[in-house]
């Protein structure tokens, strides 16, 4: 079993995967991700609250993949080959220096596709259960912040 901290970064990913499902692709994530110890929080650039059946379809989703137990692919890349092969939307909405010339591609097929240099389980099943414990809508900043925990 892989320790908390990665299998609640991991979760970041599927979280991610199942914003994008239920919100489109407008949600843009920024950079501002945490995670301690099974906590995690997910912060998104979007224009409105959640409703709580929005709430509800996210965690089912995120749950359904863990559950699917898919394999999570990572790459390690010259930057320009990984920017052909995934474009644009592999990044967050703060990019990565310039100056990095090799990146890590964290890959859940047809969910999530993340430049990140951090670890992360095999498949999603050794994630274990996600629960979304509060989300947060940041007028001023249009942010919603999504807080998880993985049990």
């Amino acid at each position: 079993m892989e320790p908390v901290e990665v299998r609640a970064h991991t979760a970041l990913h599927v979280v991610k995967g199942a914003v994008v499902k239920v919100l489109g692709e407008g949600a843009k994530w920024t950079a501002s991700v945490y995670v301690g110890g099974n906590h995690g929080r997910l912060t998104v650039k979007f224009d409105r609250k959640l409703t709580p059946e929005e709430v509800a379809e996210i965690e089912r989703l995120a749950n359904k993949k863990v559950k699917e137990n898919v394999p999570i692919h990572i790459y390690e890349l010259p930057r320009n080959e990984a920017e052909k092969r995934f474009g644009e939307d592999m990044y967050d909405l703060f990019p990565i220096l310039p100056e990095v010339k090799t990146l890590k591609v964290a890959v859940i097929e047809d969910w999530n596709v993340n430049a990140c240099k951090e670890e992360h389980t095999a498949t999603t099943g050794e994630i274990g259960r996600i629960k979304i414990r509060k989300v947060r809508f940041r007028k001023s900043k249009e942010l919603l912040e999504i807080s998880f925990d993985v049990l």
